[in-house]
């Protein structure tokens, strides 16, 4: 049994249309101690996903009909999927491409091909650091942050600017919160992809392009000029007078 398991085996999908590659990488999870369900294309994993969703997601970038990527987009816009962990596989190596499946929501990103014990050691990770979030939210049941006219809620990833929700994704809500907490402190975009992300692979643009989108959420509300940019430094949170 692995450090990703606990008394019953972590469920693994993988959604890959090669059936080498698919056989590769089942066997690789299973010997690791997963339970694996394969389907080859994105209509297959989202019948998975709704009847019996997994605790991780091995998902293809090129897929037919619909591609993982824009996949990966659907499942982390739907609230009741948007938390479920996605390592995206795939030959395209760019940094664009990257980027882009990062922006889409994927917790990893590894380019084929790639030895099986690193795409594991990548799984125990993901795994391990979801586990310590979901402890999180359980040790914080019923901590509220209060931020000015913001309130966050980390067990429900509620966010509320004057009693209205915000549609945040994950990354956004978490985002969000680590201003919420430490209003005033000015964080690098070197931190928050630390804080935020986990990941060494994500570009620091990826810090902008989700502080846009924060900042069109709170547009029109109390909090519109909430997060602010300062200068050569970062970002922080300033709660107005």
């Amino acid at each position: 049994m692995t450090e990703s398991t606990t008394s019953k085996a972590a469920r693994i999908l993988i959604v890959e249309d090669e059936a080498a590659i698919r056989t590769l990488i089942s066997f690789a999870c299973a010997a690791a101690g997963y339970d694996v369900k394969c389907v080859e294309d994105a209509v297959q994993a989202q019948s998975v996903v709704d009847s019996d969703p997994p605790d991780l997601i091995l998902l293809d970038y090129m897929l037919p009909e619909l591609s993982g990527v824009d996949w990966l987009e659907q499942l982390h816009a739907n609230p009741k999927t948007e938390h479920l962990p996605v390592i995206m596989l795939t030959a395209r190596g760019s940094e664009s491409d990257r980027v882009k499946g990062l922006n889409a929501g994927a917790d990893d990103y590894i380019v084929k091909p790639f030895m099986p014990r690193e795409l594991i050691a990548r799984i125990q990770a993901v795994l391990r650091r979801y586990q310590h979030q979901n402890q999180a939210m359980e040790d914080n049941k019923n901590t509220v942050i209060v931020c000015g006219p913001l309130t966050m809620n980390e067990a429900s990833f509620e966010a509320k600017v004057d009693g209205e929700p915000l549609s945040l994704s994950a990354k956004e809500f978490k985002l969000l919160l680590v201003f919420a907490k430490n209003p005033e402190r000015v964080y690098s975009r070197e931190m928050l992809l630390s804080l935020v992300w986990d990941n060494a692979y994500v570009d620091e643009r990826t810090v902008d392009v989700h502080m846009l989108r924060l900042r069109k959420q709170l547009q029109g509300t109390r909090a519109e000029n909430l997060l602010q940019t300062v200068r050569g430094l970062g970002y922080r949170a300033h709660i107005s007078e």
